[in-house]
């Protein structure tokens, strides 16, 4: 079996390709190694890999976007085998699926190799956009875009506490936020909500550096769990994000939670959006947008 690391040397504020030095003295087996230079390259370079006629195992060496990249280039390659180095800030692929700990434990994976298919998450919006954890609209996407876009962010990560910044701007934004009118359409029916203050659509429990946002998703049963939160206090919202860790946040009537394989979105307005907590600009206004479990599957490094 092949073995590919798939490194973003960015990840992590730097981080990931110093852990990279480091692990790469551990490892007493033949490798290759891809480095992802820009955005989208890692999933170009998995690409190349749809059609081997032996099995791989691609390691993403980086954070929760270096895995999606990764996964949206394995996506529907029956040979492809994905694991993953948590490397990155908020490591949410980490909680959902396995990730290796070391090179020992690589070693003894390829000797006798085990994987199962995973759902991959899907929208568009003029293009495609796949998600592996989690997209989602609104107050917890404009904290996610503003976080990454912050440089107070990468000169904390360098004394770690990266994390403080976080809830800085989970002040800020409470403070500035607009809230908007959601329409939710599945199977045929149609609801409102007014005064919303995010929709997460998750495939797996955790999003945001590990908030068990969608306790109850399983992330190969071809469902995905819709997460509404509308109708709170600027102040009940806080205490509402202090639960989300344990998942008992679900207790409160202001949070709503669908299931199903297929939802469109529609906000009244223009509000952020990310995907595995990476910006993808901003909802249409008043046009629907479709999240779907994609046609695509893919093959995870099953835990032991």
């Amino acid at each position: 079996m092949r073995t590919i690391f798939v490194i973003n040397p960015v990840a992590g504020n730097g981080n990931a390709m110093k852990k990279w030095l480091k692990f790469k003295e551990t490892i007493e087996f033949p490798f290759e190694l891809a480095v992802s230079r820009y955005s989208g390259h890692a999933t170009e370079l998995v690409s190349e890999l749809q059609h081997s006629p032996d099995p791989v195992l691609v390691i993403g060496f980086g954070g929760d976007g270096t895995l999606r990249e990764v996964i949206a280039g394995a996506a529907g390659a029956l040979q492809v085998i994905v694991g993953s180095i948590a490397a990155g800030s908020g490591n949410d692929f980490s909680r959902g699926f396995h990730s290796f700990e070391d090179a020992e434990e690589i070693a003894a994976f390829v000797k006798n190799p085990v994987s199962s298919r995973k759902d991959l998450g899907e929208f568009i919006d003029d293009r495609p956009y796949y998600f592996v954890s989690s997209t989602g609209i609104g107050f917890g996407a404009e904290i996610s875009v503003k976080v990454n876009r912050s440089r107070v962010k990468q000169w904390l990560n360098k004394i770690g506490m990266g994390k403080l910044v976080y809830l800085v701007y989970v002040i800020i934004t409470l403070l500035r936020f607009r809230l908007f009118r959601l329409t939710v359409e599945q199977d045929g029916e149609t609801v409102h909500y007014d005064k919303v203050w995010f929709a997460t659509v998750c495939n797996q429990p955790y999003f945001g550096g590990g908030m068990k946002i969608s306790p109850h998703s399983v992330p190969d049963d071809g469902i995905l769990e819709l997460t509404v939160v509308n109708r709170l206090s600027r102040l009940k919202l806080l205490l509402v994000f202090g639960t989300v860790f344990s998942g008992k946040h679900l207790r409160f009537k202001e949070v709503h939670q669908l299931k199903n394989s297929r939802f469109s979105l529609t906000a009244d307005q223009p509000v952020f959006r990310h995907v595995d907590g990476d910006g993808a600009g901003r909802t249409p206004e008043n046009r629907s947008t479709s999240y779907s479990v994609s046609a695509r599957d893919w093959h995870s490094v099953n835990k032991r």
